[in-house]
């Protein structure tokens, strides 16, 4: 073991970046797959497409419709969110204050000449953000039609 942990002239080195690159990184994420690199939260998001409209739901419990921000730049849909809260407690001998900021940003980039960008609309319920991105008429998966042979 004193071989391994003295190689290149470092004495714990070499063993302690290995361990360290890799429980810095998130390759499997287990049970942490809503918290980025930095430690800070980002909400869970699902994207489903169907032949009319693509919805996006992000899971954001505890937000009000007004902490959001959703912006279209070009093609580039960005959600995000900033939160501040802040409280004090004043007793005889002390005063305590507390802050706290919940902020993220999310950003998806939508299929050109696919979406109808003047008609995309949210909505907030429950914890859950709700964005319907519709499609062009011309984009519409079209019913299956049956050809003639001549």
């Amino acid at each position: 073991m004193n071989n391994l942990m003295k190689r290149n002239g470092n004495s714990n080195l070499g063993i302690s970046n290995i361990f360290d690159d890799f429980f810095s990184r998130e390759l499997f994420n287990w049970g942490n797959n809503n918290y980025s690199s930095t430690s800070t939260t980002v909400p869970s998001v699902n994207i489903k497409e169907n032949g009319d409209a693509y919805e996006v739901q992000v899971a954001a419990p505890g937000m009000d419709k007004n902490d959001f921000d959703i912006s279209l730049d070009g093609n580039l849909l960005t959600i995000s969110s900033m939160k501040q809260d802040s409280s004090e407690t004043k007793e005889e001998n002390f005063t305590r204050r507390e802050f706290s900021y919940q902020s993220f940003q999310r950003s998806f980039e939508l299929p050109k000449n696919v979406v109808d960008q003047d008609n995309i609309n949210a909505k907030y319920e429950n914890g859950l953000l709700m964005l319907t991105i519709p499609k062009k008429e011309d984009a519409k998966q079209k019913p299956p039609r049956r050809i003639e042979i001549s």
